[in-house]
């Protein structure tokens, strides 16, 4: 991979990202569909196709801002975008707080899903590869580990209990009604609160290590050399 350059490292890194959001983004749409809620299909979300679910600055201004500083400040590639969320409908679902919670866990439940897929064509990427067909393998095998990578960031961003992520409304639903009122009063804030987390040393202290212990287990569990 080192041996990319910047337009050929952010070819292999975008194409894992986008599927990562685009279906992020479907599944919470197609499990609030399944639990009673018509707003995400009447609405167009209900599809596989990117362009429904990019958000300018979230989807591409962002991830690549993040790209080009990461790389310029001589680190390893950093990045991360976020799609268009999902509109959903609450009062159309058959028990409002058990099936928020499994709308919301839909997202990151997704993404494991992602990562395991990713893990998967990386293995037949290494077996194409020592066939010798490195030709067409070594782009795979690159875009694997990124897809891996990058579908698990995503999970474990997502499952932050702070509302509006995942994990905060996962918790807005268990808990006892007075104690998920007040926690959901801080959603307007969360996503700057989950940002300046991870941007004054979060990501070391927090991220950083539940990703390295998933990403081992990934390798461990698929038998991946790198």
């Amino acid at each position: 991979m080192s041996d990319y350059n910047t337009i050929q490292l952010l070819a292999v890194i975008a194409l894992p990202l986008l599927f990562a959001i685009t279906l992020h983004e479907f599944s919470h749409g197609w499990v609030a569909y399944k639990l009673g809620d018509p707003t995400p299909k009447m609405l167009g979300r209900l599809t596989l196709n990117p362009l429904r679910h990019i958000d300018p600055v979230g989807t591409i201004v962002f991830p690549l801002m993040m790209f080009l500083l990461s790389t310029m400040a001589g680190g390893s590639p950093l990045i991360f975008g976020l799609a268009k969320p999902v509109p959903i409908t609450p009062q159309n679902l058959r028990n409002i707080r058990r099936d928020m919670a499994w709308v919301a866990i839909a997202g990151p439940a997704s993404n494991l899903l992602m990562a395991i897929m990713w893990a998967l064509v990386a293995k037949f990427s290494l077996a194409a590869y020592e066939a010798g067909q490195g030709w067409f393998a070594l782009p795979l095998i690159s875009m694997s580990i990124y897809g891996i990578l990058i579908n698990l960031v995503l999970m474990v961003f997502n499952l932050f209990p702070i509302p509006p992520l995942d994990g905060g409304r996962v918790l807005t639903s268990v808990l006892p009604g007075p104690v998920a009122w007040k926690l959901s009063r801080i959603e307007p804030y969360g996503i700057m609160i989950v940002l300046a987390v991870v941007i004054f040393g979060g990501w070391e202290l927090i991220m950083q290590p539940i990703i390295g212990s998933l990403m081992a287990i990934m390798k461990t569990l698929f038998a991946l050399p790198f």
